[in-house]
């Protein structure tokens, strides 16, 4: 455990220990401000004060409760796949599977990205692209260079090769008459 939690830990459980020991001191004058806050005393009946006061923001606390869940949840959503990093992850890592800060991400190595390293990492994601349309033009090209010798029709040949195993018995074509 690191000394700052460490020290935040004990910080929170003297504050804890202290607020216990003023409400038990003061307990009659505590209680009786609650009490007023809450509308529990000075009414015509018991709880009215409560619930006509008090008692009916209990729905405002849970639309500002879902309101703050749901801004929690955009900031999870956007921000650095870093755990406990709170920046904004707006570069994608892993193929797009990970949103990292500059901070975070390798190829910026802790450095904000400047000039030249944008460029460099152009440079070498137009390179990977310009290898894949080559690689996929090398494999059209194969494709319409078979389908050209066998015929040109895109449908699967008639006979099968002489190593083919044939179908099993259930899934022969024609009627049961045929066979």
């Amino acid at each position: 455990m690191t000394r700052r939690l460490a020290l935040i830990i004990s910080l929170v459980s003297i504050a804890v220990a202290a607020g216990i020991v003023a409400w038990v001191l003061y307990a009659s004058a505590f209680n009786h401000w609650l009490a007023v806050h809450t509308g529990t005393v000075n009414e015509p009946g018991p709880y009215y004060g409560f619930w006509s006061g008090f008692g009916s923001d209990i729905a405002e606390f849970g639309i500002i409760g879902a309101i703050a869940t749901a801004v929690y949840q955009i900031v999870k959503k956007f921000n650095c796949h870093e755990p406990g990093c709170w920046r904004v992850g707006n570069h994608e890592a892993a193929g797009g599977q990970f949103y990292l800060c500059w901070r975070h991400h390798p190829d910026y190595q802790g450095k904000k990205p400047d000039a030249e390293l944008i460029a460099r990492l152009h440079r070498e994601h137009i390179e990977r692209q310009e290898a894949i349309h080559a690689r996929l033009r090398e494999v059209h090209e194969q494709l319409t260079e078979r389908i050209a010798q066998d015929g040109g029709g895109l449908a699967a040949p008639a006979t099968r090769p002489p190593d083919a195993v044939p179908p099993p018995e259930g899934l022969r074509g024609g009627t049961a008459a045929d066979h």
